[in-house]
């Protein structure tokens, strides 16, 4: 059962806040995912085409991610892509986190009037984002510790959440 308590916000926040960083290639961006997702409190919030192409599947990210989640008290993870066909046949530790966690993680499958949207985001306490500018480039932003900054890709990303509906389950049904 989910304790009442508030997240722990006890950690000092990272040095040299707000920080803004132009991400010029995707390996920047996936070590960006990860420095983010190590400030994560309280929730974090993916979305993206599929999971593919950003170290989901990784064990490193499996292992940050599954710590984040056992040691915040009410953490979540809550995930929309396009097509959750990647995650279902290859992401075996996403999956994993899921059927583990199944209180905690969503993922969901954009609805259609979400399905034009090709640029990758990682939301954290809706404080710190990583922003992929296309799915088919490699540039994007990094900001830490700016809820202003983040506040209109918070609000993409609520638009893109509402369209959805469950994609991947932790449930598992026939015989």
């Amino acid at each position: 059962m989910a304790s009442s308590r508030p997240p722990d916000t006890s950690l000092p926040p990272p040095p040299g806040l707000p920080r803004e960083e132009r991400l010029d290639s995707v390996a920047a961006i996936v070590r960006a995912h990860d420095d983010v997702i190590a400030l994560a409190r309280r929730h974090i919030k993916v979305f993206d085409v599929d999971l593919s192409w950003g170290g989901w599947n990784a064990a490193a990210r499996a292992d940050a991610i599954a710590s984040y989640l056992r040691r915040m008290p009410g953490a979540r993870l809550d995930i929309i892509v396009h097509d959750t066909h990647w995650i279902e046949a290859s992401g075996a530790r996403v999956t994993a986190l899921l059927l583990r966690n199944a209180h905690a993680v969503k993922i969901y499958r954009t609805g259609a009037s979400a399905r034009a949207a090709r640029d990758p985001l990682l939301l954290v306490d809706d404080t710190h984002f990583v922003h992929r500018f296309h799915v088919d480039r490699p540039g994007g932003k990094l900001s830490i510790g700016d809820p202003e900054r983040a506040k209109p890709l918070v609000e993409r990303f609520d638009e893109i959440w509402e369209s959805g509906e469950p994609g991947v389950t932790g449930t598992v049904l026939g015989l």
